[in-house]
């Protein structure tokens, strides 16, 4: 038996600065992270801070180098739906599905 998860849409590897914003009581949190792989509906982030498994965040990602000439930010909403420790580093690796597909906010 095949036991492989199906994804609906193909995940790329980059690892990109994000920044992600939840709920924390009365406040807002905030982390850094770095993405480790991305898809129009979800990424999976490494941080040395956890956020909360089933919180609703937002983030914004900032792409630059490469093949772009100049850095552009990229924004998403979703929900934590995956939490682990890392296996390289200490930090977590935090897995968000997006309520939307991530969109380009704006170039830099």
């Amino acid at each position: 038996m095949d036991t492989r998860q199906e994804r609906k849409f193909r995940r790329f590897n980059l690892e990109w600065h994000a920044h992600v914003w939840f709920p924390s009581g009365n406040a807002i949190g905030e982390v850094h992270a770095v993405t480790r792989n991305i898809n129009q509906c979800g990424l999976l982030l490494e941080s040395p801070h956890s956020i909360p498994y089933r919180s609703l965040v937002e983030f914004t990602i900032t792409v630059r180098g490469g093949w772009i000439s100049r850095p552009v930010e990229i924004t998403g909403v979703g929900e934590v739906v995956r939490i682990e420790p890392c296996e390289t580093a200490n930090g977590f690796g935090i897995a968000v599905a997006c309520s939307e597909p991530i969109t380009l906010m704006e170039t830099i």
